[in-house]
């Protein structure tokens, strides 16, 4: 048997909780309109650990048990191809699609996030169709299934680097680079901390959350080259005067933006 979490929060929360339960044992999570539901098997849950989550992040749940699931057939039963600007089509091993794209991503996303299905990452994936990567080198701050990176290496970047914070992310991640034959793109398990004070990029790529974004921008700012872009998505619309803000005082200025049902993805570039 297992339990079943009902949770129901601010959906900027959503991503966060899904890693702090996963670190609890929880091994499968679906999204709702206002949370998510988790599910932890029964010898794993503790009531206990549910509440100091709480007392750490803004949610209320209800708990009811269900019978064991073969959770991967019921995520492949709902998980559906995702394409972006009719150039990027974002599939998992199991989809059967006729047509080619000039762009095609193997994408077995576990737990982590990043499968194209959520806004954020399909503005992100938009920003990366849009510009010239080529060339250059690119950091994806919080790289979850490493789709972002995975998009900039096939379209040509020079040397490509990720990270996370959780270790069943990075190794997630790693599978999937090596699905899509990135051989030379690098991920590893830690922070913006982790990467060389004086090492640069042309582009930095950060799909975290607001309170992340903002506690980490002069590390962001001072690990991108002068003239580089930096992307940034997590957020709300509600949340752009802040960020940009916070982006002004460490010398990166507003480019563009686009959004979808509210959430943001900003194009930044570093003054020169």
């Amino acid at each position: 048997m297992y339990h079943l979490a009902t949770i129901e929060t601010d959906l900027e929360l959503v991503e966060i909780l899904i890693a702090e339960l996963g670190e609890l044992g929880y091994e499968a999570f679906e999204e709702t309109p206002t949370g998510l539901l988790a599910y932890v098997l029964d010898e794993l849950y503790s009531e206990d650990a549910l509440k100091e989550l709480q007392e750490n992040y803004q949610f209320s749940y209800s708990i009811t048990e269900v019978a064991q699931q073969n959770w991967n057939a019921q995520w492949e039963a709902n998980y559906e191809p995702v394409i972006v600007a009719d150039t990027c089509l974002i599939k998992s091993s199991f989809h059967q699609i006729d047509r080619t794209y000039p762009y095609e991503i193997l994408i077995n996303p576990k737990m982590s996030f990043g499968t194209g299905h959520h806004e954020t990452t399909t503005l992100m994936l938009e920003h990366l169709l849009e510009i010239d990567v080529a060339g250059k080198d690119v950091l994806d701050a919080g790289c979850g299934t490493g789709i972002l990176a995975i998009l900039a290496y096939l379209r040509g970047a020079g040397k490509v680097e990720g990270f996370d914070i959780e270790e069943w992310a990075v190794e997630n991640a790693q599978e999937n680079a090596q699905l899509n034959n990135c051989p030379n793109l690098r991920i590893w398990l830690g922070t913006i901390e982790s990467v060389l004070p004086t090492a640069t990029y042309q582009i930095l790529i950060a799909n975290i959350q607001r309170n992340v974004l903002l506690a980490e921008m002069a590390q962001y700012a001072q690990r991108l080259e002068a003239g580089g872009a930096l992307f940034l998505s997590g957020f709300y619309q509600k949340d752009v005067a802040d960020l940009l803000a916070c982006a002004a005082e460490y010398g990166l200025a507003y480019t563009s933006q686009k959004t979808k049902n509210d959430w943001v993805a900003l194009r930044l570039v570093k003054n020169a």
